[in-house]
């Protein structure tokens, strides 16, 4: 499904057996430490109900010598004959019992831990893979905190269930089937009256289960909500704080958390009354066995049933009652985990369901070594809303040339270039690079060809060495300090701290804005491509250090097709073409001087920034104050 047309949430409700697919996808290649996992679980949970069992035989063939000494599946023969043997016999086979269920439960903890780490990690990178190829409108239209809690909040829910809860319910299961067995074996007819909470609580969970499923969607969507809020907040910090607006902020954040408590508590609330109600039947389970019990071995059999019921089998029912009671009370916590990990999953693959649009079409060719040659054949573009951005864009740059953009904010010029790495595809006309449409090309050979320094210049948290190898990680220390001297980058980057090897923080924090623009730039000189995109390559930057980026820039476009964005119109002046761009069409085309002659769009932009406001044209200046108008009037039915 297209990546703009719906968001992970509203997949994710039709996603049918999550948990099924989960196991079947991720959990293929390590269902081994499954497997052990599930047969040490079921070993020490029947391990641990030979102590009472044996007690209880005990007591009857040992100390009261009521009845003769017999274990369910154990061959008599095996079993000895005199009373201080069977004693000794009783106590090893405990100790023994005991001593394997810890061991039993060290390989269940271990490997499903293992188990469940595994698949969390091929599901949050199979994720993130998937997300990263999905098309730019998938990023325009989600949040990021959104996509973040996703990626770990999501996954980290599906570890828990798998480590902790799996496990545990696949201990009571094998408790409840293990302690009916034996139960039966020692005397069916008070096994009815204790194990007739099973089919009761069996009803209860499931009432709980399709009560509680709805409020863990909202739960994890609000999670969503709440983790973009804080991404938002702490990525703004500096903005928060240079406005005095830290109340206010305190007030949405408040909100954001109180939406996910209310949510959250709506669940909880569900499980305060399914746990009580778990403890009430256990305990009635309970005292109607001691009761009956107890009536059998002091009077006669109630309830029409018959036979003898010695101490040691009275004693025996009231252990395993006891031993159902915290398994059966965990299961709100197993239920709780599964819905929670459940509607993760939904949302897991609600996004991997989500096909990106833009995608090397079948048969596609790699796009070798070009010349640089760019065409723009009658190009449209406009957003699935239907809003027009781009309108019969037409131009051709040779090899080598340099192509200016200007005009108004928003008209299109970025747009316009995004359009040629394919980070959005045409809605009308063709893009071609040497001769061949953009889309008949693979999109890693294209992307490879192009280099693209944009106007929100981001470095990774890392060295400056590792910023500008990004990309080329095979190049020298040379090539590295060659390109950084050609960007005009070399003689800071020496008086850092730690030189090339010093951090520059999330997001190049470290640095100034100007500064980060030149390590930018150094990549791309790294990377030496034949199309090079420069979208306000200058605009962080003061006068002097623009001229600086200036004089990197122009060795930087020597022998390449290159395409430049600028508000910033000297930039441009010696570009070979330049192209105004009004309202997402070209309004003018020409050299710096020739459209200076021409007396319009890009005279009056250029009067503009040389500080002749007396001169602009009526026109410009009515044109202007529309778009000033109509951005308010956008900005305004968006917040």
């Amino acid at each position: 499904m297209s990546a703009d047309e719906v968001d992970p949430d509203e997949l994710g409700e039709s996603v049918e057996r999550p948990m099924v697919r989960l196991f079947t996808e991720y959990g293929g290649d390590h269902l081994h430490w499954f497997a052990i996992g599930l047969a040490t679980s079921m070993a020490a949970r029947f391990l641990s109900l030979v102590p009472p069992l044996v007690l209880g035989v005990a007591l009857d063939a040992v100390f009261y010598s009521k009845r003769a000494y017999t274990l369910p599946l154990l061959p008599d023969a095996w079993i000895p004959t005199t009373r201080m043997d069977q004693f000794w016999f009783s106590a090893e086979i405990m100790g023994v019992s005991m001593v394997l269920a810890a061991v039993c439960n060290f390989a269940r903890s271990s490997s499903l831990n293992l188990f469940s780490h595994r698949v969390k990690h091929e599901v949050r990178t199979a994720t993130y893979q998937w997300m990263q190829r999905l098309d730019m409108t998938f990023f325009d239209d989600h949040k990021t905190g959104e996509l973040m809690s996703i990626l770990n909040n999501d996954a980290n829910r599906l570890e828990l269930f798998l480590d902790n809860m799996m496990g545990s319910a696949i201990q009571l299961l094998v408790l409840i089937i293990g302690i009916g067995y034996l139960l039966f074996t020692i005397n069916p007819q008070l096994a009815l009256v204790t194990l007739s909470i099973i089919p009761v609580a069996a009803l209860f969970t499931w009432w709980f289960m399709k009560r509680v499923e709805a409020f863990y969607a909202d739960v994890r969507s609000s999670v969503g909500d709440l983790n973009t809020r804080l991404e938002n907040n702490l990525g703004g910090i500096e903005v928060i704080k240079t406005s005095g607006t830290e109340s206010f902020e305190d007030e949405r954040v408040r909100s954001a958390s109180y939406e996910y408590f209310k949510r959250d508590w709506q669940a909880l609330r569900m499980n305060f009354v399914y746990r009580p109600g778990m403890q009430l039947l256990t305990s009635v389970a309970f005292a109607a066995t001691f009761v009956v019990g107890g009536l059998w071995f002091l009077t006669d059999p109630p309830l029409g049933f018959s036979g003898t019921l010695y101490v040691g089998q009275l004693v025996t029912f009231l252990l395993f009652t006891q031993r159902m009671v915290e398994p059966l009370t965990q299961m709100s916590e197993v239920v709780d985990r599964y819905e929670d990990a459940k509607a993760s999953t939904k949302r897991i693959f609600g996004l991997l369901s989500i096909s990106p649009d833009i995608t090397s079409s079948p048969g596609a060719v790699e796009l070798d070594s070009i010349r640089g040659r760019v065409e723009y054949d009658h190009v449209d573009f406009a957003y699935e809303d239907g809003q027009e951005v781009l309108s019969d864009v037409t131009f051709t740059a040779d090899p080598g040339e340099t192509v200016g953009l200007v005009g108004p904010t928003g008209a299109g010029k970025s747009t316009i270039c995004k359009l040629l790495p394919r980070l959005y595809d045409v809605t009308g006309g063709e893009i071609r690079v040497d001769g061949h449409d953009v889309r008949d090309v693979t999109v890693e050979s294209l992307r490879e060809h192009i280099g693209y320094v944009g106007q929100d210049t981001f470095l990774f948290d890392g060295t400056v060495r590792e910023n500008i190898a990004y990309g080329a990680f095979d190049a020298t220390d040379d090539e590295i300090e060659a390109a950084a001297k050609a960007a005009e980058a070399h003689e800071f980057v020496t008086n850092l701290p730690d030189g090339y090897d010093t951090r520059v923080g999330e997001r190049g924090v470290k640095l100034s804005g100007g500064q980060r623009q030149r390590i930018s730039i150094a990549r791309t000189i790294l990377a030496d491509p034949e199309l090079l995109v420069l979208d306000e390559a200058t605009s962080a930057v003061d006068t002097e250090t623009e001229m600086l980026i200036q004089r990197s820039l122009d060795r930087l476009t020597e022998d390449r097709t290159t395409f430049i964005i600028a508000h910033r119109l000297s930039t441009v002046k010696g570009a070979d073409t330049i192209l105004s761009i009004e309202d997402g069409r070209i309004v003018e085309r020409g050299t710096h001087e020739r459209l200076l002659d021409g007396d319009g769009l890009y005279a009056d932009l250029w009067r503009v920034q040389a500080g002749e406001i007396d001169a602009l044209s009526d026109e410009f200046v009515a044109e202007a104050t529309r778009r000033a108008s109509a951005s308010r009037t956008s900005q305004g039915s968006n917040q």
